[in-house]
């Protein structure tokens, strides 16, 4: 058995070998939580500390920081052949086994390609992965019901940038974090011409994008406002059956 041990000062490439963890802002746990990581997502180190470290992630280079007892070190060379080798889970959630017991891990968690993979020097060991390829929509209501969690990236709690940053992740796409920066892509689209699969942008008073959904048929839109929720869009804005009002007012609609 691989005992485990925490990062060293020498040390600057690792894992997030726990289901999820947070990032926050500052150094503390009462400091706000501005994004997670997954199971299995890598990040490098910018400045050692304990019991925290600053991170850069790799998809994304979002900075923050978090508890050095949820990551696990990884050489040069481990690092490059994870960052090859790793898959997106596709299950809403999945059991794996490592040494040192179970994790429960979430959909858009990196797993490997096998029932048992290895990072580095660690071993896991998962349930057969879903071989259907789903569609957008089709992953984006896996999450339905997912409660909003203000930094969250997982199917137990998420956002509205990191719910749309995860499904097209599973889709090929690797898009930025944050809604605002989310919607610096794409190409502008009229709200007659829109259609599955494109996203719509929303704005507060002051005009900043605040939120952000994805498209489906007839004018649906699925979105983080809650919890994961299906519901209509209109030119004005998002439309809320349930309050019989509209919750977000409409900036604009991009397509990838």
């Amino acid at each position: 058995m691989n005992n485990l041990k925490l990062i060293s000062p020498s040390q600057t490439k690792a894992f997030c070998f726990v289901s999820v963890s947070p990032i926050r802002k500052e150094a503390s746990d009462r400091s706000e939580m501005v994004s997670q990581l997954l199971f299995g997502e890598t990040f490098e180190v910018v400045a050692y500390g304990n019991p925290w470290v600053k991170i850069r992630t790799v998809l994304d280079g979002y900075e923050g920081y978090m508890d050095i007892k949820h990551a696990l070190p990884l050489t040069e060379k481990e690092f490059r052949r994870w960052v090859d080798a790793s898959v997106l889970q596709t299950s809403q959630v999945q059991k794996i086994q490592a040494n040192f017991g179970t994790i429960y891990t979430s959909k858009a968690s990196f797993v490997g390609e096998d029932a048992r993979f290895d990072i580095g020097s660690w071993s896991f060991e998962q349930a057969e992965l879903e071989s259907m390829k789903k569609s957008i929509w089709e992953d984006s209501r896996d999450y339905l019901n997912a409660p909003y969690l203000w930094g969250g990236k997982s199917i137990f709690g998420i956002d509205c940038s990191g719910f749309v940053q995860a499904i097209f992740r599973l889709h090929g796409y690797n898009l930025p974090r944050d809604a605002y920066e989310q919607a610096e892509i794409g190409t502008d689209i009229d709200f007659e011409d829109a259609q599955a699969n494109d996203l719509a942008y929303f704005s507060n008073a002051e005009g900043k994008i605040i939120h952000v959904g994805i498209m489906g048929e007839g004018r649906q839109i699925i979105h983080a406002s809650g919890r994961i929720r299906v519901d209509e869009l209109k030119a004005q804005g998002i439309w809320n059956e349930e309050y019989e009002k509209f919750s977000h007012t409409l900036a604009h609609i991009k397509r990838l």
